[in-house]
């Protein structure tokens, strides 16, 4: 069965919900959550887990990197080896003297966190990543600015000031980067303490600092990693240019010559336009998506060992679930059923579509209770394999 500890988009956000979030909140308006309960991300992170990470794992630069808003020339020579590798003294006197370190995707080093990710990935299909800000008490890590990504700030430890301010680019692409020479914050139209237990939620474009009070703060920045419109646009175009010759032209010569005549071409691009508009294929350009993201997200596969060593002694009373969070892709033709995940593929025959399709879709199921045309020797063969390929697991 699914575990308590586990988090998703309900437990990170709760007492709000899901569906009001993204209606109402989801890249378009900041969501503050304060909480009484200091321990509500206590099964997430801990200051002395940050501790062990930054001392044991010999990480390097950028995986670990710090920022200072009184101190903007800061360098990586001042807390890094000349290989690049974090010299953790320097790191730490750095920090005492103002420094905020930022550990970039942690969840490439904590389970937990790639637990996290996965089970937001599998909620929003897109990408998510974790990085964490450990700020020494009354201090900035950066200046006012926005993010070209959205952000769930779960606060772990230590309380930051927040201040939340005008939206100078509604959802900016990753490229349309905070440039403080172009970008000054307005009125601010929102101001808070984020405490631990605490979250906020802050949609790309919207300037914002925060500074913490008289103790360490430590936070969780979940990242939202999204393809866009333009993004299924672009593959859509590309796509036509596939099987239209005339997409694939070069521009007529000599158009960037002062006087060039562009009426011909501007009634050739709108031509262009409208072939595109006819012969674009949604469902191909979308899919293309889907499948890069169900191929690169690796399995999490914690007890793998436990459950090939049971699969001689499965029965079909034995109780099976599909593993938390995966994401797969699922295409039927008349004679075959084919599973993407992990960046392989499980094809069988159509008849096995309907067990298939329920395995990796449930939990806490009984083996032989797999609906669909399946005898119970073919439900035992079904299950081996899916656990074996990291889909199912056994209780």
């Amino acid at each position: 069965m699914s575990s308590p500890a586990r988090w998703d988009l309900a437990r990170l956000i709760h007492p709000e919900a899901p569906d009001g979030f993204l209606d109402d909140h989801y890249e378009s308006k900041v969501l503050h959550v304060p909480r009484e309960d200091a321990s509500y991300y206590d099964s997430l992170l801990s200051m002395e887990e940050i501790d062990r990470v930054l001392t044991t794992l010999h990480l390097s630069h950028p995986a670990v990197r710090m920022v200072n808003a009184a101190k903007p020339e800061l360098s990586t020579s001042d807390y890094c080896y000349p290989s690049g590798l974090i010299d953790a003294a320097r790191l730490y006197q750095e920090y005492s003297d103002g420094g905020t370190i930022v550990l970039n995707n942690l969840e490439g080093s904590l389970p937990r966190l790639m637990d996290l990710c996965r089970s937001m990935e599998a909620r929003f299909s897109t990408r998510f990543q974790c990085n964490i800000y450990v700020t020494p008490p009354d201090a900035q890590g950066l200046k006012t600015h926005y993010d070209t990504h959205d952000v769930f700030v779960l606060q772990i430890a230590g309380t930051k000031h927040w201040a939340i301010y005008d939206t100078p680019i509604e959802v900016p692409f990753r490229g349309q980067e905070f440039t403080p020479d172009t970008h000054t914050p307005g009125d601010k139209t929102m101001e808070f303490d984020l405490r631990p237990g605490d979250m906020v939620y802050v949609p790309r474009g919207v300037m914002h600092d925060a500074a913490s009070t008289d103790e360490a703060s430590c936070h969780i920045t979940l990242g939202v990693l999204p393809n866009s419109w333009t993004d299924l646009l672009l593959e859509a175009v590309a796509r036509c240019g596939l099987s239209n010759a005339e997409l694939r032209r070069s521009l007529p010569a000599g158009f960037a010559r002062p006087g060039y005549d562009r009426d011909a071409a501007r009634a050739h691009f709108k031509r262009l336009l409208a072939s595109v508009v006819e012969h674009a294929d949604f469902d191909a350009a979308l899919d293309h998506f889907a499948e890069d993201l169900v191929s690169t997200r690796h399995p999490l596969l914690e007890g793998q060992m436990q459950q090939l060593q049971r699969l001689d002694r499965l029965s079909v009373d034995d109780v099976a679930s599909a593993r938390p969070h995966i994401l797969y892709h699922l295409t039927k033709t008349d004679e075959r059923v084919t599973l993407a995940a992990y960046g392989g593929q499980i094809s069988l025959p159509i008849h096995a579509a309907e067990a298939l399709e329920h395995a990796v879709s449930h939990e806490g199921y009984r083996v032989g209770d797999l609906p669909g045309d399946l005898d119970d020797a073919g439900k035992l063969v079904l299950v081996r394999r899916l656990v074996r390929e990291g889909l199912v697991e056994i209780h």
